[in-house]
């Protein structure tokens, strides 16, 4: 297994990309011009290969919207053949050891209501009353200190 950390002009991220398609695009039907929207030049991005094959993503970048030094995780997927085997938790791990190494006080994301139960085992919190709707998935915020 192999974690890459990367930018928008790595060879890496049209492989994290292809991910996300599978992921969101192809399996949960998010509009590609909405899961491609234009945040990757300005993102970090992650991505878990296990034997040469991707197998999980996920992008942060500084949160708007906050007074701390928050990051905000997006587009964490793992590919359907693959989850339950801990990606999941490798990309995570990766994304917050980056966090802790460039200083960030907290991080937050929204979570699709089905996988709140895996953030809160990391020791995210649900920060709002009600699920919001985004791409017409149920969602959630949560954070947690880095």
């Amino acid at each position: 297994m192999d974690v890459s950390v990367f930018g928008y002009e790595a060879a890496d991220f049209e492989a994290a990309l292809d991910v996300r398609e599978r992921v969101f695009v192809d399996e949960q039907g998010v509009p590609y011009d909405r899961e491609v929207d234009g945040r990757d030049p300005a993102a970090t991005h992650f991505l878990v290969r296990d034997d040469g094959d991707p197998i999980a993503t996920a992008r942060v970048r500084p949160y708007d919207g906050s007074d701390e030094r928050a990051l905000k995780v997006e587009r964490v997927a793992v590919v359907a053949d693959r989850r339950g085997e801990g990606y999941g938790d490798r990309v995570m791990d990766a994304v917050e050891s980056y966090a802790t190494e460039e200083g960030y006080d907290r991080l937050v994301l929204d979570a699709q209501v089905p996988v709140v139960g895996f953030y809160e085992r990391r020791g995210y919190g649900v920060q709002d009353d009600e699920p919001f709707d985004d791409a017409g998935i149920p969602h959630r915020r949560m954070a947690k200190p880095a």
